[in-house]
C-alpha cells in the first residue's frame, strides 16, 4: 500500500523528517470501520520502512482523536467476508506499532475512546487538549477490552486502577490522566497537533541511533506484556461480539436507551 491509496488516512511529509498521520473520518468522530483499521496496520509498516522518516506524529481530523470502532460497520462485518479476521488485524494493528523504530508522538485533540484509547496510550509520547478525554468502553458495549486496553492501561496505571476504568469504561480528563501518569502533558496554550510537531522535530534531529535504540529498549517491557496477554485478550473480545450481552449492548444503542438495564 502506498500513500496515496489511504482513504480514511492523510499522510502529510514535513519538512525536518517528521510524517503526521490523520485519521480522517471526522463525521463520526474518526471511528474505525474495517478498511480504515487495515489502512492503520499498513501505514505503521510503511513509516517504519521510509528512511527519510524520523518521527511520527498521530492524530485525528476534526474535534476528535478517535472515538474506536464504527459500531454498525463492525457488527455487519465481522464473519461475514467483510472485514479481516478480528484476532488478526487485532494482534497485528498494536504489534505494527510497536515495531516501528522511529518515536510515535500522538496528539489527542478531542475524545479517545475504546480503540482509540489504545491508539493514543501506545504511542511513545501523548501530548492531548485540555478538552481530550479517555475511556476503554469496551465492556459497556458488551466485549471483552481486547484490541490492547488489557495491555497498556494497567502498564500505565496499574492493574487495580486498570480493572476499574476497565470494567466500568468510566472517562478519564486529559488532566487526570496527565496526573495519573497516562499521558505526558495537557497542552492548553496553543493547537495539540502543532505542540506534538514540535516535539517530533526535536526528536527527528537528535541522535537517532540513540533514540531509536532507547525506544527498542523500552518497548521490550510492552512487548512482554502484550506477548502475555493479547492474543487471549483479542481472541475473547472476538467470543464475545456473539453474545447476548453484545446483542443487548447493540439494541440499547439503537433504541437509545441505557444499556443492560432491568426490564420489568
Amino acid at each position: 500500500m502506498t500513500q496515496h491509496d489511504y482513504k480514511y488516512l492523510i499522510i502529510e511529509k514535513r519538512d525536518r523528517a517528521v510524517a503526521v498521520v490523520t485519521m480522517n473520518r471526522p463525521e463520526i468522530l474518526n471511528a474505525i470501520n474495517w478498511e480504515m483499521h487495515e489502512e492503520l496496520e499498513q501505514v505503521f509498516v510503511d513509516l517504519d520502512k521510509d528512511e527519510s522518516v524520523r518521527a511520527i506524529v498521530l492524530t485525528g481530523a476534526g474535534r476528535g482523536f478517535c472515538s474506536g470502532g464504527d459500531q454498525k460497520s463492525l457488527d455487519t462485518g465481522l464473519g461475514k467476508g467483510k472485514g479481516p479476521s478480528p484476532t488478526r488485524g487485532g494482534r497485528h494493528l498494536i504489534r505494527n506499532m510497536l515495531e516501528v523504530e522511529v518515536p510515535i508522538i500522538g496528539a489527542v485533540n478531542g475524545v479517545a475512546v475504546g480503540l482509540g484509547a489504545t491508539l493514543a496510550l501506545f504511542c511513545d509520547v501523548i501530548f492531548a487538549s485540555p478538552t481530550a478525554r479517555f475511556a476503554d468502553t469496551h465492556v459497556t458495549a458488551g466485549v471483552v477490552a481486547g484490541d490492547g486496553g488489557a495491555v497498556i492501561w494497567p502498564l500505565l496505571m496499574g492493574p487495580v486502577r486498570a480493572k476499574h476504568y476497565l470494567m466500568t469504561g468510566e472517562f478519564i480528563s486529559a488532566e487526570k490522566a496527565a496526573s495519573m501518569g497516562m499521558i505526558n502533558e495537557v497542552i492548553s496554550d496553543r493547537d495539540v497537533k502543532d505542540a506534538a510537531i514540535e516535539y517530533a522535530e526535536m526528536l527527528a534531529g537528535g541522535p537517532q541511533k540513540s533514540i531509536i535504540w532507547t525506544k527498542y529498549s523500552v518497548n521490550k517491557i510492552i512487548k512482554q506484556y502484550a506477548h502475555l496477554l493479547l492474543d487471549t485478550s483479542v481472541a475473547l473480545e472476538a467470543l464475545t461480539f456473539t453474545s447476548p450481552e453484545r446483542r443487548e449492548a447493540v439494541a440499547a444503542f439503537a433504541e437509545k436507551r441505557k444499556r443492560f438495564a432491568e426490564r420489568g
